[in-house]
């Protein structure tokens, strides 16, 4: 039978990517999203990808989340935390709520995620956790303390849960893509971006499809001696 295979903010940009990537290559996949309905189902009838909105910050909603996924496709074996937000700003600016938002969206996300399906994987002795982190947690990036923290964070994570995961079959490792032509980056101003691309060695934006790709490397079943890496995916900029 296919594995099934979960995908936070798996309707859009790199999620959507991915989630595309792991039904063509036989992955039963639930793509998971917080708000846009209408960019929901407009992703499910084009790609024929069941969605399932939930807030991934809360552990409640999760539960209910996993369960409703459970329920329709079966336990679930692959579980890519990609659901992230920005709300950028420099520190002396930034309010509790602009920090938080993010922490909770982009890191206790991966806790609330991998803690409900942690166990099946463990009984089952087979499971594939991939987080995705940011070239912005690993170098840091002005006007983002809340997403570098918190992408620093699943990192860490990832190295942690790796170690408690390996002896029943269970890897845990993160992507840390760089620049990415997504809308998220499409918005940063015209001049801004001319200057992050002229640092990037390969000489363009990564492409969504390039992260998906190491995804798929990563939670192939032969993929088994891989765990508690970080993959840089981000054109040289960062060697790290």
């Amino acid at each position: 039978m296919a594995r099934v295979a979960v995908v936070t903010g798996g309707t859009r940009g790199i999620g959507r990517a991915i989630s595309i990537a792991l039904k063509e290559r036989g992955y039963n996949v639930a793509a998971n999203y917080g708000s846009d309905d209408k960019a929901a189902e407009e992703f499910s009838r084009e790609t024929g990808i069941p969605v399932f909105k939930f807030n991934v910050a809360d552990f409640a909603a999760c539960t209910e989340g996993i369960k409703a996924i459970e329920a329709q496709l079966g336990p679930v074996e692959v579980l890519v935390n990609n659901a992230g937000i920005t709300r950028d700003t420099t520190m002396h600016r930034m309010s509790f709520e602009q920090w938080n938002a993010v922490i909770q969206t982009n890191l206790s996300s991966c806790f609330n995620m991998s803690r409900l399906v942690i166990d099946g994987m463990r009984d089952r002795r087979f499971g594939r956790i991939v987080n995705i982190g940011s070239i912005n947690g690993q170098a840091g990036q002005y006007g983002q303390v809340n997403y570098a923290a918190a992408k620093s964070g699943i990192h860490g994570f990832t190295k942690a849960l790796a170690q408690e995961g390996a002896s029943r079959g269970v890897t845990v490792n993160a992507v840390a893509p760089g620049y990415v032509d997504t809308e998220m980056v499409r918005a940063v101003p015209k001049d801004v971006l001319e200057k992050i691309v002229a640092r990037i060695p390969v000489g363009r934006l990564g492409k969504a499809d390039d992260i998906a790709r190491t995804v798929l490397f990563l939670v192939a079943d032969d993929a088994d001696f891989i765990t508690g890496s970080t993959l840089s995916v981000n054109g040289g900029q960062h060697m790290y």
